[in-house]
């Protein structure tokens, strides 16, 4: 009853469809069908317990799409781009090609530590050439602007269409890039939020250059990202956290990269790393950066760093040194019990050392860092006594058999230890104030099944936001199993499916949440189905008043997707460049504690993971449309109905409406 809404405008949707197939079009150099599954996938690994910058994410996997890796030319830095890869694995490929290098992509079904379903998600991002290349080749002018790729994309968003209240509900925003087989990336964008007005714009740009020289390894300028060993010290943009890749617990894209988004995060400045080689077994990278950015209206937040990393064999060390300069002492923005150990002052020093040792069936790696803070006592006048807080964190891996993968990891980060440039495993997204363990496995010894889980406990000596009883202590714990079937390993992967199922038990304070995730994938050639129910529920806390009957909150969805690629349609004498993607929910999760966070697909390079909550239903219509092979456009209509009832207790409107638009050239 909750969809009658949207009946009209599927009419018009309906029709708009017909104009579309009714008319020729060019298959072009289309995006591949079956990479948004696999990024869909990823996300969904990492979505419910992970705060990260997904559109940098979605960015890095489709560049590497357009200029796939070679295998056999490559490195453990562009490897490790791939989330879902884990060290063992990277390093297997890489041993594989030094040996005997790649004839074809099926190849890698000799590596023992890639299952089939891995391989799937591996095939879109990479590549074999025969001729085996210099990756340190000297750029050439000429070369670079003759066989580079250019791209502009515009995006114009209406969003809560019915009920914004707001200046302005449209959201604007245009990008180009320029990418030269990732040696030679440029960037520069434009953006106004939504609400906006047109003094409200944002804008940035990057450039990023590789293998410029013998020993200038990389170069970046404007908006970009670094990180270093665990990010104790220095963390990227990208914060993976726990999540279903068990394996992939204790790496990060390390060293300095591009960062093509304007949304304040990230470093503003520029940054170099210096190489130097001896053989293939020893290398010497040294880094130094420097960023300069406004943290408010009145105070600059200026950052010099250095890197000094070393690999010998199986060994990699590192050392990181970071001094934080604001033009004004800083504070936290509230005084609360939770941020009482915030830093506090003008100048910051953190320093950090970090290492990674791989010895075949055993992978240890870890971190220590320190970071200067001060303690204010509740003297008249209060005094103010420098600290320096501490953090550690060691892991390893153990692959005692073929198939069989186990993760142990223990942190511990004093209440002094404050970081805002660190993000490190940890409960929560701001280092500090934390002591846990980690243990997790891995098991696809099994033809077709995956069974993974891991269960973390930790405690908090002091009150933590949202936490104000202290000490408290918590625990995480997930386990998923996996059924993948397939007949064969190619791209679209014609005839699979997938079904998984996950659970979930957390307490965190006073909180504690029971989940479960139930999946099914089929996939034939141009057609995808996925089913996707979840369920939670949550004992009631301290007599909460706001609480159901029988003292127990819940929530549960279930969405129905369906995609269809017409250009893969046998059937279609001129087959239509088009790409459907359909969903149609229904979720009743009556409190914010329940929420339910399920991703969509979005225009590309952005992304849609919402908080459900309430009863009600929720449809969303995607499009893609190759105009001709240099032109694309993205539609993406999606409304949200809530029951009149529900509505009218909590005082919400009963419909909400976005469309996203978006046109993207490529030359």
């Amino acid at each position: 009853m909750y969809f009658c809404a949207v009946k009209r405008r599927l009419r018009i949707i309906l029709v708009f469809l017909f104009f579309l197939l009714s008319r020729n079009g060019w298959a072009g150099d289309r995006t591949s069908f079956s990479l948004d599954e696999i990024i869909l996938d990823i996300y969904n690994a990492i979505t419910e317990i992970s705060e990260t910058d997904f559109e940098q994410l979605q960015s890095d996997l489709y560049a590497l799409h357009e200029s796939p890796i070679d295998l056999n030319n490559t490195s453990d830095e562009e490897l490790t781009q791939l989330y879902f890869l884990s060290p063992r694995q990277i390093d297997d490929i890489l041993m594989y090609a030094d040996k005997h290098p790649f004839q074809e992509l099926y190849e890698l079904r000799m590596i023992p530590s890639l299952e089939d379903y891995e391989i799937r998600d591996l095939l879109p991002f990479v590549k074999i050439t025969q001729q085996t290349t210099d990756i340190t080749n000297t750029i050439y002018p000429k070369e670079v602007f003759a066989h580079a790729k250019h791209e502009i994309i515009t995006r114009l968003d209406a969003r809560n269409i019915e009920n914004f209240e707001g200046t302005d509900p449209v959201y604007f925003h245009t990008r180009y890039r320029f990418d030269y087989q990732r040696k030679v990336i440029f960037g520069a964008q434009l953006r106004r939020p939504t609400g906006g007005l047109a003094a409200d714009l944002q804008y940035g740009a990057y450039l990023q250059l590789r293998n410029i020289t013998p020993h200038l390894h990389t170069l970046v300028a404007g908006n970009y990202q670094a990180s270093f060993g665990q990010g104790l010290v220095l963390a990227s943009v990208f914060h993976a956290g726990k999540s279903m890749y068990v394996q992939s617990v204790g790496q990060n894209i390390e060293g300095l990269r591009y960062y093509s988004s304007v949304d304040g995060e990230g470093l503003h400045g520029a940054g170099a790393t210096f190489r130097w080689e001896w053989g293939k077994a020893t290398r010497l990278d040294a880094t130094a950066l420097y960023s300069m950015k406004r943290t408010n209206d009145s105070t600059w937040h200026h950052l010099v760093g250095a890197n000094l990393s070393l690999r010998h064999k199986r060994l990699h060390f590192q050392l990181t040194a970071l001094e934080n300069i604001y033009t004004d002492s800083i504070r936290p923005y509230r005084d609360a019990a939770y941020n009482r150990h915030y830093f506090r002052g003008r100048n910051q020093a953190v320093l950090g050392a970090s290492f990674r040792y791989n010895h075949g069936w055993f992978d240890a790696f870890g971190e220590v860092a320190t970071a200067q803070n001060h303690q204010i006592t509740n003297d008249q006048p209060p005094i103010i006594n420098e600290k320096w807080g501490i953090g550690v964190l060691a892991g390893s891996r153990f692959y005692p058999t073929s198939g069989v993968s186990l993760i142990a990891l223990y942190r511990y980060y004093s209440p002094f230890f404050d970081n805002v440039l660190g993000y490190a495993f940890s409960e929560t997204s701001r280092i500090g104030d934390e002591n846990g363990g980690y243990l997790a496995f891995d098991i696809t010894r099994l033809a077709h099944w995956r069974f993974s889980g891991y269960a973390d406990v930790f405690r908090f000596s002091g009150p933590k936001y949202g936490i104000p009883q202290y000490p408290s202590l918590g625990y995480d714990a997930m386990f998923e199993l996996k059924y993948n079937r397939s007949h064969e390993i190619t791209e679209s992967l014609h005839h699979a499916y997938w079904l998984s199922l996950r659970s979930r038990a957390k307490k965190k304070g006073d909180l504690s949440t029971f989940s479960l995730r139930a999946q099914f994938d089929w996939h034939s050639g141009p057609w995808s189905l996925r089913t996707t129910a979840d369920a939670n529920l949550i004992p009631n806390r301290n007599n909460d008043s706001t609480s159901t009957r029988n003292n127990v909150s819940y929530g549960a969805s279930i969405a129905q997707d369906f995609a269809l690629d017409f250009s893969q349609l046998s059937s279609f004498n001129a087959k239509p460049p088009l790409t459907l993607k359909l969903r149609v929910q229904w979720f009743d999760a009556r409190e914010w504690a329940n929420r339910i966070h399920l991703y969509e697909h979005d225009v590309l390079y952005a992304w849609s993971i919402p908080a459900v909550y309430g009863l009600g239903g929720r449809f969303i219509l995607n499009l893609r449309w190759q105009i001709i092979p240099q032109l694309a456009m993205y539609l993406r209509l999606s409304e949200t109905v809530y029951s009149k009832q529900w509505a009218t207790i909590h005082s919400r409107p009963s419909t909400r409406t976005d469309i996203h638009l978006l046109l993207r050239a490529k030359l």
